[in-house]
């Protein structure tokens, strides 16, 4: 069954309720003061069963100024509206109010119901349907039907149900397949089921048992029970009314404004990138910091205008501009809002949400107002860009890739794809996707074979960067992208890394002949000393170095391997460590074992030495200490 939802719209005693009722006999003033004062404060809520199998959704809203808060709580989900003007007044100032604010929220189609014909002379109901005309002049119900009709006497109702029947056979229902999304507009008990929250699903599809978010709160609850039109049933679908009754949390916790979601998909913000048109009569200019009433789904919010590109904006102007609000907010890319002056309360404009993760921009800025104007008119694709852009070297994770669209996720996926093939974004991983825009991506590589060329012509001895250094270049960046990226290097054979080091493949430490000569030198002086050499410190001075950079000799001749370094300052030449290990394996074949002390003796040194070898062939897996012992390690 098609669902599509009607809201009225209309100034005070121009007969929405009564309307209502006469086609659906459903009373939607509910409330005791409604009853008593004869207008309508709160939303009110019916439904009709039209022809082709057709469910309307009807959300009848308030008419005074003082209720139209309550008002923008009930159309921001609805697909047509009955704007109502009563025959005997004509259009009255809620009646412009209320249409500039469905022009506002983009309402997709709708129709004038012209009531109270049975308290009119012919002539003047035909002057009125003129004048009405007039007014709709230039407005989205331009050229739309205005239907008179009587709800006292019933006169034209058959024409209404008609021209409702045309107009919903033709409206295409909202897709099932987004993620879940229903604004909250009522919030009560029932006794014996707990809190219960109605609303108009935005999008997706609700099913007993699922469970949801309810944000900005940042709770969480299970689907206990829906209801459709006052039926109960296992699922909800996209634009139904609905009614959910919420396991897990408590009805104080809960209010209007709230939305239900899914979890993980749309993020809790206390600023957003919009677009802003000013409406052509509103009282004044906008300046930049305005105070604002910000309407978006259900709530209403507190905050500030920020004009990017200007000091004013103009009535009838349209730029793009920061909201930053006093309380947190709930919305998605799209989504469109609707602004009213803090004091005196009237509307004055409203737009489209852009971004709803953005930084706190500076004004005037070219590259903002160019991103903007992407995420404007550009497509799905060209968004996620402009995000991966402003990501830089973190990237995009698939979690933060859902918070920033309201696509659902194959959808999603299928856009991510598009990007890797293009070449516009590289896959940190695939599964589930995490996103580097490819400039950021190059311009990463860069600055790493940058930083290690840097390294090289500062430490010309020295023959690689540790690993960790270089890292430490990017604190903003995870260690993920830091490694997929030096990998890519490294299979590019653009970079060599070896265990914690990492050097430009193309770079070998060249010596001038004097520098030749201090390493050789120093060299003859370890293979001399054999199985005792000198420490670091005395090997220099034995060589008159006294440089800083002497020090380094000694591990160019490390990274050459011409000298192993076994701990600290001590180095051995490595023919030397080679014949010692040689002598060790002999003995332990011939013996089986021994001790540090046989071994001391067995090489004519100290203890000094004596230790740091055992534990060098320790770590070198050729022998294996038992005890006070050590035997050979078996090969496996």
């Amino acid at each position: 069954m098609k669902q599509i939802v009607l809201g009225t719209a209309g100034h005070i005693d121009h007969g929405k309720t009564s309307l209502i009722q006469a086609l659906t006999g459903v009373d939607t003033d509910r409330l005791k003061e409604e009853k008593e004062r004869g207008i309508t404060i709160e939303l009110g809520f019916a439904s009709l069963l039209l022809d082709d199998d057709i469910r309307l959704g009807i959300i009848d809203v308030p008419g005074h100024e003082r209720f139209v808060k309550n008002m923008l709580a009930g159309v921001g989900g609805i697909d047509l509206v009955a704007l109502v003007i009563a025959a005997d007044e004509g259009v009255m100032p809620q009646t412009r109010e209320h249409l500039a604010i469905c022009e506002l929220l983009q309402v997709r189609e709708g129709f004038v119901a012209l009531t109270k014909t049975d308290m009119v002379e012919p002539d003047w109901l035909e002057l009125v349907q003129e004048d009405t005309g007039e007014f709709l002049q230039g407005t989205f119900l331009e050229g739309k039907p205005i239907v008179p009709v009587s709800s006292r006497t019933g006169e034209g109702l058959d024409v209404l149900l008609a021209t409702l029947n045309d107009i919903c056979r033709d409206l295409n229902p909202r897709s099932i397949n987004g993620p879940v999304r229903l604004p909250v507009d009522r919030v009560f008990t029932m006794r014996g089921f707990g809190a219960v929250v109605t609303g108009t699903l935005f999008s997706g599809s609700l099913n007993l048992e699922d469970r949801i978010d309810i944000l900005p709160a940042g709770l969480s609850a299970r689907v206990r029970g829906l209801q459709v039109h006052s039926e109960t049933v296992p699922t909800a679908l996209a634009g139904q009314r609905t009614a959910v009754n919420l396991q897990g949390v408590d009805r104080a916790e809960i209010q209007r404004g709230d939305i239900l979601t899914a979890p993980g998909r749309f993020p809790v913000t206390h600023m957003l990138d919009v677009t802003l048109k000013l409406l052509d009569d509103a009282p004044r200019p906008l300046a930049n910091r305005t105070r604002v009433r910000f309407h978006v789904g259900t709530s209403e919010i507190m905050g500030r205008i920020i004009l990017l590109d200007r000091d004013e904006l103009q009535q009838g102007e349209e730029t793009l501009a920061q909201l930053r609000l006093e309380e947190p907010a709930v919305a998605a890319p799209e989504d469109r809002y609707v602004l009213r002056s803090y004091s005196p309360i009237q509307t004055i404009g409203g737009g489209m949400i852009l971004n709803t993760l953005p930084a706190k921009h500076k004004r005037y800025r070219p590259q903002v107002v160019e991103q903007l104007t992407v995420l404007r008119d550009g497509s799905s694709a060209d968004a996620i860009t402009v995000h991966l852009t402003n990501a830089e070297y973190s990237g995009l994770k698939w979690s933060e890739l859902l918070l920033h669209s309201a696509l659902d996720e194959p959808t999603l996926r299928g856009l991510v794809d598009e990007l890797l093939q293009q070449g516009t974004a590289v896959a940190v991983e695939n599964d589930p996707p995490w996103l580097l825009h490819h400039e950021q991506y190059d311009k990463a590589r860069h600055q790493i074979l940058d930083l290690v060329a840097a390294f090289h012509r500062d430490n010309p001895l020295k023959p690689a960067m540790f690993t960790e250094e270089l890292r430490s270049k990017f604190p903003r960046m995870e260690e993920k992208v830091f490694t997929v990226l030096v990998q890519a290097l490294s299979a590019g054979n653009t970079l060599e890394v070896s265990r914690d080091k990492v050097k430009l493949a193309s770079h070998t430490v060249d010596l001038s002949p004097e520098r030749q000569a201090v390493a050789d030198a120093l060299e003859q002086l370890y293979l001399d000393a054999k199985h005792q050499p000198p420490s670091a410190d005395e090997a220099l001075e034995a060589q008159k170095l006294t440089r800083a950079d002497d020090r380094e000799m000694l591990q160019v001749l490390v990274d050459q391997d011409r000298l192993v370094r076994l701990k600290g300052d001590l180095f051995y030449h490595r023919t030397v460590l080679t014949n010692i290990e040689q002598a060790l394996r002999a003995h332990l074949e011939q013996q089986g074992e021994l001790t540090a002390g046989e071994f001391r003796d067995l090489l004519r040194i100290s203890r000094k030495y004596a230790i740091p070898l055992l534990e060098y062939f320790d770590n070198q897996r050729i022998t294996v200490r038992m005890g006070d012992k050590r035997v050979l390690r078996q090969v496996s």
